[in-house]
């Protein structure tokens, strides 16, 4: 059976790179896309996947607080941050909330399947780029 993944992105076109990176695999299905956090959680109402890969920066509501709300109502989805954000503070607030990946943007199109395989099988993967 293949990995359900629904990707938050608030850009079009980085949505569709992401989607064709992940399907890349055949083990990966990307289900849904959201624009933003709220769309997301509105989504997550209908259909729970296996992955949900947030961004940070994202409008209405940002992937970090949307990653807090999906590990309170939804604590068997794991959730993946792919963002361009370096900075400790983010990473730090990432994992104090429990997120089981941290991908950055710059890494996505060499790492980003292998962290998704990583996360599904309860393993954590944060991008050796933070260090």
């Amino acid at each position: 059976m293949r990995a359900s993944i629904i990707l938050a992105e608030d850009h079009v076109l980085v949505r569709q790179g992401l989607r064709r990176i992940i399907q890349e695999d055949p083990s990966m299905q990307v289900i849904h896309e959201a624009g933003d956090g709220l769309e997301l959680l509105s989504l997550l109402k209908g259909s729970t996947p296996d992955v949900v890969i947030l961004d940070i920066s994202m409008p209405r509501l940002d992937g970090l607080e949307a990653a807090q709300m999906i590990k309170e109502q939804y604590p068997d989805i794991k959730i993946m941050i792919l963002t361009m954000h370096r900075e400790k503070n983010y990473f730090q607030k990432a994992k104090e909330i429990g997120v089981n990946g941290y991908v950055l943007k710059d890494e996505a199109d060499t790492a980003l399947n292998a962290a998704i395989k990583a996360v599904l099988e309860d393993k954590t993967y944060y991008s050796p780029l933070l260090a």
